[in-house]
């Protein structure tokens, strides 16, 4: 499974990338590419462990990932072009994660596909921007699984809500006396 199919639960449910030719179209799927300045893999029959640090940048299908330090455990044999899909991925250090006017910031974030949750902690906000005015979520974890979103300590910045009700004088006169 890549990330980007599990990723897309941010704010109840994705940044599509310009190439030098004609943009793919919307359901067009792009490889994964991982970069960074240093990094490690150790196989074995089962998985395989990647480490990565320093300015590491993960893109794919409607996805961009930037971050310090990435561990990342695939599932599948020992040749390395047999992986089945992605076990788990742990992003921490400046993490920045865009997706379609979605953007999530915190200081880590894990991903388990299995379970398509997402667990963002260490001063987590999510933005959602539609052009207008952004929707803003923020707690101390923010937790995205299958489309529900659980916040602890949460604070959510809205678009304005415009005034209900009738609008009242700005001044009131005292009732009149009566005799």
């Amino acid at each position: 499974m890549k990330p980007s199919r599990f990723l897309w639960l941010f704010a109840s449910a994705s940044l599509l990338f310009a190439s030098a030719s004609a943009p793919p179209a919307a359901d067009a799927e792009q490889p994964t590419v991982i970069t960074a300045i240093k990094g490690k893999m150790v196989r074995n029959s089962q998985e395989t462990l990647i480490t990565l640090d320093q300015a590491v940048t993960l893109t794919g299908t409607n996805l961009r990932i930037t971050c310090d330090h990435l561990d990342g455990v695939l599932v599948g044999s020992v040749e390395l072009s047999k992986h089945d899909k992605i076990k788990s991925l742990l992003v921490t250090g400046h993490v920045h994660i865009s997706q379609s006017g979605r953007e999530a910031s915190c200081g880590r974030a894990e991903f388990f596909p299995d379970e398509d949750k997402i667990v963002l902690t260490e001063g987590p906000v999510i933005t959602v921007n539609d052009g207008k005015e952004p929707f803003i979520q923020k707690g101390s974890i923010i937790t995205i699984t299958r489309g529900v979103v659980e916040v602890s300590n949460p604070e959510f910045t809205i678009p304005t809500i415009k005034a209900l009700g009738v609008d009242l004088p700005k001044t009131l006169s005292a009732p009149a006396k009566q005799p």
